[in-house]
């Protein structure tokens, strides 16, 4: 059974979210929890909130279909990092002139299940 959660808008730059999706691509999703919660980025708090819901979406779909659930056995079968649309933001320079600021916006997606054989 797989369950996805995916966080849309996420104030972060996709490279630096990727940064942290990789640590916990394949891993359980226990020990990717755990490995979340001592990563030092400021976007693995959202990346393990994600991962939260995702395990909450397997736990609620096997009720529904009236499956025994195992958190044990889930797994992270895939995580990407789409980008999201970009705000343009501007900065006043000198003689009159702009810079411009891009602030970037991430969409993340997590699925969670367990390996079929």
């Amino acid at each position: 059974m797989e369950a996805k959660a995916q966080a849309r808008y996420v104030r972060v730059t996709p490279q630096k979210a990727r940064r942290v999706i990789n640590e916990i691509r394949g891993l359980n999703a226990t020990n990717a929890l755990d490995v979340l919660e001592f990563a030092p980025q400021a976007v693995a708090r959202d990346v393990r909130k994600i991962v939260q819901s995702a395990i909450a979406n397997a736990r609620y779909a096997a009720g529904q279909a009236g499956e025994r659930f195992d958190e044990s056995a889930l797994e992270i079968l895939e995580t990407y990092v789409d980008e999201g649309p970009t705000m343009k933001r501007i900065q006043p320079r000198a003689q009159g002139r702009a810079n411009r600021i891009m602030k970037r916006t991430s969409h993340i997606t997590v699925i969670v299940g367990t390996k079929e054989a």
